[in-house]
């Protein structure tokens, strides 16, 4: 499904080369749920920019089901990026638009009938558990509430696979709980999950697949694993 195969990644900063990854090779099944974790500066983002074609490999080869990332041109970026959704720590919603429009604008972008969307964001924000928040701006919203409307956009096109990059870093242990549970019920129905995270506890409740890097590094893949950095 997603194979990184010797992949490195170096970027030049003020004549100083960095090593962002150093020939990192993984694959990751359809269906997976698989955390990344790693210090800040491991090389987690890196990865999930070049899952989303943000960045190329300098050396290496990535791949997402028949896309070849370093190959896509930017202009058929859009059509791999409809088998992504991705979510952020800062949400990203639209500050001035409903729950219902900020998931409806993602099907407005993608040129999807009135109909549909009447149909398919309700049902969206209803598998998040925010139905009775659907006309309720981001500043009437909690912050776990708001990364539960960022993930029913995330979803709305049902993408093959969810990226969550630090999906709880902004929000307290009881919002925390809440986001990983509804991310278990996805990757339940069929979706793969990329977990990109430094939090410690949740990797080990998880007790799910883990790969651990350090400096552009992996030290370890582990089939249900914890989360061993020092």
């Amino acid at each position: 499904m997603i194979t990184f195969q010797n992949v490195s990644k170096i970027y030049k900063i003020n004549h100083h080369t960095s090593n962002a990854l150093e020939d990192v090779s993984f694959t990751i099944n359809a269906k997976e749920f698989v955390s990344i974790v790693g210090k800040s500066g491991a090389g987690k983002s890196t990865i999930i920019e070049l899952l989303t074609g943000e960045e190329k490999p300098d050396k290496g080869k990535v791949t997402i089901g028949s896309y070849e990332v370093n190959k896509v041109k930017s202009s058929k970026l859009p059509y791999l990026r409809r088998h992504l959704g991705v979510i952020f720590q800062d949400f990203r919603l639209l500050p001035n638009k409903t729950a219902f429009e900020n998931v409806a604008f993602t099907l407005e972008v993608a040129g999807r009938p009135q109909a549909e969307i009447k149909e398919f964001v309700p049902q969206a924000l209803e598998m998040v558990g925010l139905s009775n928040k659907m006309y309720n701006f981001p500043r009437e919203l909690s912050g776990g509430e708001k990364q539960r409307v960022a993930i029913a956009r995330a979803m709305i096109n049902h993408p093959d696979v969810l990226i969550a990059d630090e999906p709880t870093g902004n929000l307290d242990p009881v919002n925390t709980a809440e986001i990983i549970k509804i991310l278990l019920k996805i990757n339940e129905l069929g979706t793969t999950i990329i977990l990109a995270t430094h939090n410690k506890d949740i990797v080990n409740e998880l007790k799910k697949r883990v790969i651990i890097l350090e400096d552009g590094k992996i030290i370890g893949d582990e089939e249900r694993g914890k989360y061993s950095l020092t």
